[in-house]
């Protein structure tokens, strides 16, 4: 078990140490740092997954409840508390803003922020949510990476960059039809003119009038 004892975590403090991860604590997104110390300098490298939580999304996109978010975090002990720095792989999937189809991806952020002591300059000056803090000798990620992967997913997220979305008549993805698709579309109270000026034809294009190109309409004055 890590000591209480200020003088063991201040003779490891040099250099950086992997975080022990035979000794996980029961909630992998809570950090017990009383091995890391407070000795301004002392570093601590922490490689692990955790799972996600249920409610990290935006309408079209979110990560997976559960899936397994990887971390590679350094932990840095500062005067006024633990700078973490690092990076997140997250899984996420959703659905084309274009076209619906399934998306599946990962993504990569980068993280930096300053936990605060309790009792310290910084979380004695800033407003409860302008600072993160320290609870005794544990330090909460989840929040932190809640928001930065919140923050980071796309309000409208696309399977390709040139998605050219459904068509408008049929509802097909247009990326998978043939080049020029398009459809013909009849004005229902022309529709037995059209059959008779276009032969065996039952379909007619119409003008912007309305009326099947072709057959002459007169105005009275």
């Amino acid at each position: 078990m890590p000591s209480d004892q200020p003088s063991r975590s201040g003779a490891a403090s040099s250099g950086l140490r992997p975080h022990d991860a035979r000794r996980p604590a029961a909630n992998p997104w809570r950090l017990d740092l009383r091995e890391l110390g407070r000795r301004a300098g002392s570093m601590q490298e922490l490689v692990r997954t955790a799972p996600a939580p249920g409610d990290w999304r935006v309408e079209l996109i979110g990560v997976p409840e559960g899936a397994d978010i990887g971390l590679r975090l350094r932990l840095e002990s500062v005067m006024e508390g633990v700078l973490v720095t690092g990076d997140l792989a997250v899984p996420d999937v959703g659905s084309c803003a274009r076209c619906l189809e399934p998306i599946e991806d990962t993504l990569h952020l980068d993280v930096q922020e300053l936990y605060a002591y309790e009792g310290s300059t910084t979380e004695e000056t800033s407003e409860e949510d302008e600072v993160r803090r320290i609870e005794g000798d544990y330090l909460d990620l989840e929040p932190l990476v809640r928001d930065t992967v919140v923050l980071s997913l796309p309000l409208a997220p696309v399977c390709t960059e040139n998605c050219a979305g459904l068509c408008v008549d049929c509802g097909q993805r247009l990326d998978d039809l043939p080049a020029g698709h398009k459809h013909e579309i009849v004005d229902e109270r022309w529709a037995a003119l059209a059959a008779k000026f276009g032969g065996e034809s039952s379909a007619a294009p119409t003008s912007s009038s309305g009326t099947p190109d072709g057959i002459s309409t007169t105005e009275e004055n």
